[in-house]
């Protein structure tokens, strides 16, 4: 008998971190503070409205803070917060083993 996927914890996580570019997000934002614009450059091939959608997402589920200064032009940054800093562990296994899945295509 297979259970409900709904409540498959496996599936919860990537309800709230799946997808091409979130994973990618949160690792940029696990090492340094950046602006939209450095997100921008630093995923290649993600456009504006689908970066702006998953930063809301990524929001909304309190695994990054958006801070605004109120200055002209508007300067606002991006930062992981403590909630998605406990999602490390799990980027950093992704990225382990990325590397070795990497290594034997060779």
């Amino acid at each position: 008998m297979k259970k409900c996927l709904s409540s498959n914890p496996v599936n919860t996580t990537l309800e709230v971190i799946g997808g091409k570019w979130k994973p990618l997000i949160l690792w940029l934002l696990s090492e340094k503070t950046l602006r939209f614009g450095e997100l921008n450059k630093e995923l290649p091939g993600v456009t504006q409205k689908m970066l702006t959608q998953q930063l809301r997402e990524l929001e909304h589920d309190r695994l990054i803070e958006r801070k605004v200064y109120p200055v002209v032009p508007p300067k606002v940054e991006y930062n992981i917060t403590n909630y998605g800093k406990t999602l490390q562990p799990l980027l950093k296994s992704m990225a382990k083993w990325g590397e070795i899945h990497k290594a034997t295509q060779l």
